[in-house]
């Protein structure tokens, strides 16, 4: 009797731990793999692409405000899924709607504050 072929989130796993990354990767992206398909309303990623990518992707910067390293971080789970686990390799550029960086706003110190660290220092 044939074995029943392994489902793709174990599929994952194994290749995870097979290339030897980090439990903390494989953390990281078992659950993106799955907001996506469940984004898709279950539809399995071989029969998905680009455009699906960018749409799940920018839902995330739009609709749910992500961060832009937490964005990253998905789009990274569906590369691997994509390049590593499926043998998919993604020859168009994704073009999604990108998260914004937050912006840094400069430390300004009265003359008082400079006064206090300069004095800290010595």
């Amino acid at each position: 009797m044939d074995k029943p072929p392994k489902k793709l989130l174990d599929q994952v796993r194994d290749l995870i731990r097979l290339k030897h990354y980090s439990i903390r990767t494989e953390q990281s992206y078992i659950p993106w793999i799955k907001r996506y398909i469940y984004f898709h309303k279950k539809r399995h990623p071989k029969d998905m692409g680009v455009p699906e990518i960018e749409a799940f992707l920018s839902h995330l910067a739009v609709n749910l405000r992500v961060a832009s390293s937490t964005q990253n971080q998905a789009f990274n789970a569906l590369l691997f899924l994509y390049r590593n686990v499926l043998g998919i390799e993604l020859n168009e550029k994704i073009q999604a709607i990108r998260a914004k960086k937050p912006k840094k706003l400069p430390t300004v110190m009265t003359e008082f504050e400079k006064e206090d660290v300069g004095s800290k220092m010595i």
